[in-house]
């Protein structure tokens, strides 16, 4: 296909990623006293940590990296090492395995840092609560700054909550 019949077709096809909806509050829980820090004003990198989940929120996360809900136009990237974040993305709950590994990576993350909890199990561990591999909530072992409800949350709300750290 030639360059040119590409260009075409892409300016005929658009954009096609989600538009962002200012309106909605998704229903996001902020920490008391929670202010963006002003470092992380447009562009943040996350690191996310899977302390114990089911896997559907990870789904969900990909799907708002992904090209229709595009979270990088939002300044949003997720790294591989925590020590290049600034933002700690936590789903599931936290396992007896994953108690440490959680709190070490959050450690590694320089200041100013944001933590970010994804999904019902961060909270009150949804339906694992009282099983004997879980240690506890992920408010149990590192201060969480924005929680997205919801089992799994919607792309669009994990968006939102990444908004709310990048003031974007």
């Amino acid at each position: 296909m030639s360059t040119g019949r590409i260009l075409r077709l892409i300016a005929r096809t658009g954009r096609t990623t989600e538009p962002l909806d200012d309106t909605a509050d998704h229903g996001l829980a902020i920490r008391d006293g929670f202010v963006p820090p002003r470092a992380l004003h447009g562009s943040a990198q996350v690191r996310h940590v899977d302390a114990g989940s089911c896997n559907g929120c990870e789904i969900e996360l990909g799907a708002a990296f992904g090209p229709v809900y595009d979270a990088e136009r939002v300044g949003v990237r997720l790294v591989a090492s925590p020590r290049h974040a600034d933002v700690v993305a936590v789903t599931g709950v936290v396992t007896q395995n994953m108690a440490g590994p959680l709190v070490n990576t959050v450690d590694a993350v320089p200041h100013p840092r944001v933590v970010v909890s994804i999904g019902d199990c961060t909270r009150g561990c949804g339906l694992f609560a009282g099983s004997y591999a879980v240690a506890g909530s992920v408010d149990d072992f590192v201060e969480v700054d924005v929680h997205v409800p919801g089992c799994p949350p919607a792309p669009e709300a994990i968006v939102a909550a990444f908004r709310k750290v990048t003031g974007r």
